[in-house]
């Protein structure tokens, strides 16, 4: 019996999830936001990490600041490191949890790009590629890995800033903080 009530509790909460990301979609950024930051709110920093990487993952999509969206897609990345299988496939059956990380490296190395910071983009990048086997062979693996090459490109073509994505202990070397209201 709890763990059915576990259950529908997580589904409720991806699909409130699911419901700020069609609002996004749809065009409406800021209503997706405070929905976000609403959901974000009662996670909590050491919610359900599931949660946390999706919420993180999309709230960095309604971004207008690449700072922010770089802190959102740090979120996402932590969450996710502390994600286990079994709790994945709680959720998704059939997901690997490696099958995620060559998509979390390509938004930080997209951030880092938009923050003209190609040495952390680089970092970001070889880890993506490290991990891309994980990808099935489908339309979304495809997807990822067409991204990786564009930006790779684009990336090469970008002058050495001497960035390591080593500093301070996380990639890009940025401290993850709170969110702030309206990022």
């Amino acid at each position: 019996m709890g763990q059915q009530r576990e259950q529908a509790a997580d589904d409720a909460t991806m699909t409130r999830i699911g419901q700020a990301v069609m609002l996004a979609h749809a065009g409406d950024r800021e209503e997706a936001r405070d929905r976000f930051l609403g959901l974000w709110a009662e996670i909590g920093e050491d919610g359900d990490p599931l949660h946390r990487c999706t919420l993180a993952h999309y709230m960095a999509d309604t971004q207008d600041d690449p700072a922010d969206e770089l802190a959102w897609d740090l979120r996402a990345l932590s969450a996710a490191d502390g994600l286990t299988e079994e709790r994945l496939a709680a959720h998704e059956g059939s997901l690997a949890l490696r099958a995620l990380y060559p998509s979390l490296h390509l938004n930080l190395a997209a951030d880092y790009v938009k923050l003209g910071r190609p040495g952390a983009a680089r970092g970001h990048l070889a880890r993506a590629w490290s991990v891309v086997d994980a990808l099935g062979d489908d339309g979304y693996g495809n997807r990822v890995r067409a991204a990786l090459t564009r930006l790779e490109q684009r990336v090469a073509g970008m002058p050495d800033d001497g960035d390591d994505a080593a500093g301070g202990g996380r990639p890009g070397g940025e401290p993850l903080g709170p969110p702030r209201r309206g990022s």
